[in-house]
């Protein structure tokens, strides 16, 4: 990472449903785009954006079970943090969505802070990583 750059990963908590084309999903990118801003202050005061290929990771934690299929969810968020994490989301090459519905047992064996937060919160919530890390190009 070069001076002034975003520190990735970046890590963001959202609480609430995610809304995709069926609801109202220019209110949804608005608040991604709120959340994303705020993260990228918390972490970086001066951080610019670049054209660093990414990967981003997406939980979702519903209240209930999904209504809907879970890559409904995904263009409002990519869409949400373009401005606030990267210029544009043709940066991303590798996308990683989940749902962990309630009833369903899973266990995270690596959990950062970010994560912490988001799984001590009451669903619906949804946890954003971001990563610059080029691991995922190592296809086996």
């Amino acid at each position: 990472m070069d001076a002034g750059e975003i520190p990735f990963p970046l890590e963001i908590v959202i609480e609430g449903t995610p809304r995709s084309h069926q609801g109202n999903p220019a209110e949804w990118k608005a608040r991604v785009l709120a959340e994303a801003q705020a993260r990228v202050r918390e972490v970086e005061d001066f951080g610019f954006l670049d054209n660093r290929p990414i990967a981003v990771t997406i939980f979702y934690f519903p209240v209930a079970a999904m209504q809907g299929d879970v890559d409904n969810i995904v263009k409002p968020i990519l869409d949400g943090m373009k401005t606030a994490v990267y210029p544009d989301d043709s940066l991303v090459e590798r996308v990683l969505v989940q749902k962990f519905e309630p009833g369903i047992q899973w266990e995270f064996s690596n959990q950062t802070e970010q994560l912490l937060n988001a799984l001590a919160l009451e669903p619906p919530v949804v946890y954003i990583r971001v990563d610059d890390d080029l691991s995922w190009r190592l296809v086996s």
